[in-house]
C-alpha cells in the first residue's frame, strides 16, 4: 500500500477539553425559580486541561496529546501546536505529537 501525504491539517484537528472531578450538582432546582447557578466551592475541586487531536475522517479516533494543570498553559500549547499543525506534513505532526499513536498508514499496511 502507498503512504498517504498531505498537510497535517487535513487529517487532524486539535481541542481543549476541560474535565473537573467536582462531584458537585451541575443544576441546582428551586420552586420558584427554573434554574440557579450551583454554589462554587473550589476547595475539593481538580481540575485538568486536556489537549487532544481527533483524526477528521474518523471522529472516534481521539488521541490525548498533553495534559496540563492550568488552562493558561493548555492554551498556550494548544496554540502552537494549532500553528505547527497547518505548518508540518501529516507523518510529521504524527511523529512530533503523536508518539506513542501508530500512524494511521501503519494501521493500513497491517
Amino acid at each position: 500500500m502507498s503512504r498517504i501525504i498531505g498537510n497535517a491539517d487535513e487529517f487532524w484537528r486539535l481541542r481543549l477539553t476541560r474535565v473537573d472531578t467536582t462531584d458537585g450538582f451541575d443544576l441546582e432546582w428551586h420552586d420558584d425559580i427554573l434554574y440557579r447557578a450551583p454554589k462554587v466551592d473550589h476547595g475539593d475541586e481538580v481540575e485538568f486541561f486536556h489537549v487532544e487531536a481527533i483524526q477528521l475522517d474518523d471522529s472516534d479516533h481521539v488521541v490525548r496529546v498533553a495534559t496540563f494543570g492550568a488552562s493558561s498553559e493548555a492554551r498556550e500549547f494548544l496554540a502552537i501546536a494549532e500553528e505547527n499543525l497547518g505548518l508540518m506534513s501529516k507523518s510529521e505532526f504524527e511523529a512530533q505529537y503523536l508518539p506513542a499513536e501508530e500512524s494511521a498508514d501503519e494501521l493500513e499496511q497491517k
